[in-house]
Formats: C-alpha cells, structure tokens, sequence
C-alpha cells in the first residue's frame, strides 16, 4: 500500500511541473491501462462507507496491469468508455478473509466538466455514469457505475488517469463496492500535419507551421501579425503599417516609402520637401530654395537682372523689357516701322517737280503721327528720281523732293533732330523706267529708321 501512494505522490507532482492542453475532441480515440483497487462496503450509513473508502485496511489491489480501457469522444464534452479490469479479492470485511477472483466489464459515459467551468489546461475533471457485468467468485451481475476522476496530461498525448466511483449491483451475487483506478492514458486520432500542435481540423494554415493564436498560421518575422494579414511577412512592423516597419516614422510605411530613412509626408509619397516647392529634397538641386520642378527644384537664373528670367530671354546678357522677350526696348515697333513703310510708298511726286500728287499730305501726316509715338526713333528720308533727264540734275532733284518732306514733317511737329535728308537721284529704281506708270512709281521718297 505504502507504494501505491508513493506512485501517486511522485505522478501527481509530475503533473503540477507539466504545462500542456486539456483532452479536447481534436483527438477523439483514448487507450488507457492501469492498476484497480477494489473496496467492499462496511458499516451501515453514508459515514461508514466514507471513512471505509478513505481508510485502505481492506483495499484489494492485484501488483500487475489489472485495468485496460477504449473511449471514443462524441461531442459536447460526452464520450463512451469501456473498460476491463481484473483483481484478487483478499479482504472484504477482515483482512485475508476472502480469496476470489475478480473481473468486470464495464460501459460508462463521461461528461468533461471543462465545458462547465471552463477550459483548466492540462487538468481534465470528469464525471461518468453507466454500468456493466461484474463477477466474484464465479457469480456475476449487473451492476451500475458512477464516479468521478480526472486526466492528467503529461502532454498533448500523454496523461494520467485517475477515477473513482461505486458500483451497486441489482442481485446478491457481488456486493456493493468502490472500485477506483490509476494509470496511464494515451489519447489520438487527431491530424497534424503541419506538426505546430494545432489539429487540421481547427488550423486555417494546416500546410504550413504557425502558431496557435494564430490558428495554426505563422508570424514569420514575430510582429504579432499572421502572415496572411501582413503586408510585408518577412519584417517586422507594426499593426498600424498592415504589419510593415516604418523606419523613419512619417506614419508611410517603408514599402510604399520612396525616402524610407528620412521623414517625409504621405503626400510626398514619405518624402520631404523642405523648400515647399512641390520637388522632393532627394530630386531637388536646390532644397532650401523654392524653385519650379521643370528646373529640378531651383528658381530660374534672371543673369541680366532685367526680370525676364533666362529661360523666356531672348537677350539673356543685355539687359531689356518683357514686351521684347528681354532684349532692349526698341526704338520703334516693327509695326510702326511697316506703317511708316506703307506711307511713304505713297509720297509721289509730279515730273520733274517737288510737288507731291494730290493725296500725299495725307500720307504724310499719318507718317508724323507714328513718327511721334516714337519719340526716340530717327529717320532718314531718302529721295529718288525717274531716270528722265541727265543723272546730276536729277541727283539735285530727289535732294530737293527728300527735302520738301522732312520740312513737311517738322511742320507737323517732328522734331528736326530726328530727321535727315538725301537724294539718291536715280538710283535703286523699284519699277521700270520704260514706261510711264513704271517712271511714276520711281519718283518717290522712301522713309528709314537709322537708330
């Protein structure tokens, strides 16, 4: 007896050291095999047969494997057991005072109080009931079961068993007893392929080891996110990065960071830009000064300081005005200068005289207009002849006709300094000399800007 206890001493703090899961239906077979004590009642009351199960003068125990089991899990915390079991009956109510033979088959349904309070680890209270065919002596019976006890997992496999129970019979042919067990018990059944501890049947990744928080699903790189859920599986990262670092801490996490080791905007796509000018500081060649990024973050050089910048200057060296694209305020437009050529193509003259054709005043009058619009503009008036007549009197001729138009334009308020004029005689003819029409449209002045 003094073994027997020491047994269950030494199995019991086994247990308490150990640090597994509770029986569950992932393993739905169990074999158990162990030893049985078997206690006949003594006394007359509920206290006798308590103080007689506590007691173990008359406890009978067969020194060998004497209980084998099966159990199937059904659902809910319910399983069917079946046992036998087998003893030598020494004492029934005096020590030695018996010699028979023991055996029992039994069925009982156990009910995993777990479902009751709770899932308790690797501890697995249960309680039974049921019944089965006991023989003492040669005679046997019906007689019913019901107990308590408890599995003790060593680990996801291996446990201890201990229960204990009454049994109460439905003839005289075997008296009413205590019949308790202990021994080992082996549960399986269930599929792991994996090899994580999570059954197939609850592992939503049962291909691939993981953890069972995760059912069954892997962290690979332990941030507490499964890898099913996390963008970037091989680093660790945070929660709020869908599992992805963020090394510079701009809240853009580093895969979608282009500046992951310096703090940028979301906008920026996690880069800085620390001039504001929309261009990026890693493509900025200007980062401290705000500039357009057509010219990779720097403002465009203005190197005549005349506020056209170089690029939209025509004179990027010569300082000038915006309305001649930067080169220098001309004196006269190039439209002026088209109207002043338009005029002057109508100042005719009569033959062989400085008398204008009727209709040229007119002319010249819009000619002085322009001409004082541009106050800055000089003129040189040049006047030509027909090629009737010697050369050198015509020469003195179109000096005399370029002449009569200068003085009609200061008349009209063109400052004399801004004019000159010469003839050219028969020079430079526009039209042919052969014919009258040709010889009237020689005899002309024509009207040039000379600054």
């Amino acid at each position: 007896m003094k073994r027997l206890k020491l047994a269950v001493i030494a199995l019991f703090t086994l247990v308490t050291i150990s640090s597994v899961s509770a029986q569950d239906e992932n393993n739905p077979w169990a074999v158990g095999f162990g030893v049985n004590v078997v206690d006949f009642y003594n006394g007359s009351d509920f206290t006798d047969q308590v103080k007689d199960l506590l007691g173990n003068q008359d406890w009978n125990i067969l020194p060998s494997i004497s209980r084998i089991s099966a159990e199937k899990y059904i659902e809910k915390g319910f399983s069917i057991q079946l046992a036998g079991s087998l003893n030598k009956i020494e004492t029934i109510r005096a020590e030695n005072d018996s010699d028979f033979l023991y055996w029992a088959v039994d069925a009982i349904v156990k009910y995993d109080l777990n479902n009751l309070i709770g899932e308790t680890a690797w501890f697995d209270p249960f309680v039974y009931a049921g019944g089965g065919y006991t023989s003492l002596d040669s005679e046997g019976e019906l007689m019913a079961n019901v107990g308590v006890g408890f599995n003790a997992w060593l680990n996801n496999n291996l446990g201890l068993n201990f229960q204990t129970g009454t049994k109460i019979g439905f003839a005289d042919n075997v008296g009413s007893h205590y019949q308790t067990a202990l021994g080992l018990v082996v549960k399986f059944g269930g599929t792991d392929t994996d090899g994580d501890g999570v059954y197939d049947k609850n592992d939503a990744c049962p291909e691939v080891a993981g953890l069972k928080e995760f059912n069954g699903c892997p962290d690979a790189d332990g941030d507490g996110i499964k890898d099913s859920d996390d963008a970037c599986p091989n680093v660790a990262g945070l929660a709020a990065m869908n599992g992805c670092p963020d090394s510079d801490g701009d809240g853009v996490a580093d895969n979608d960071d282009m500046c992951p080791n310096a703090k940028g905007t979301k906008a920026n796509k996690g880069c800085p830009d620390t001039d504001g000018d929309g261009t990026v500081d890693k493509d900025d060649k200007c980062v401290s000064v705000a500039g357009p990024s057509a010219n990779a973050g720097c403002p465009w050089p203005d190197t005549d300081g005349d506020g056209v910048l170089d690029k939209d200057d025509k004179c990027p060296n010569e300082a000038g005005v915006a309305s001649e694209m930067g080169c220098p305020e001309k004196v006269i437009s190039n439209t002026a200068k088209m109207g002043v050529d338009t005029f002057a193509k109508a100042i005719l003259f009569n033959s062989n005289r400085t008398s204008f054709k009727p209709g040229v005043t007119k002319q010249l009058d819009g000619m002085a207009q322009i001409m004082k619009e541009f106050p800055k503009a000089n003129f040189l008036i040049k006047g030509y002849t027909d090629n009737t007549g010697a050369a050198s009197y015509n020469l003195k001729l179109s000096e005399r006709r370029a002449n009569v138009v200068m003085k009609y334009l200061i008349k009209k308020g063109v400052d004399a300094s801004r004019l000159e004029s010469k003839g050219y005689g028969i020079e430079s003819p526009i039209a042919t000399n052969a014919t009258r029409a040709g010889r009237a449209k020689n005899r002309r002045v024509e009207v040039k800007v000379t600054n």
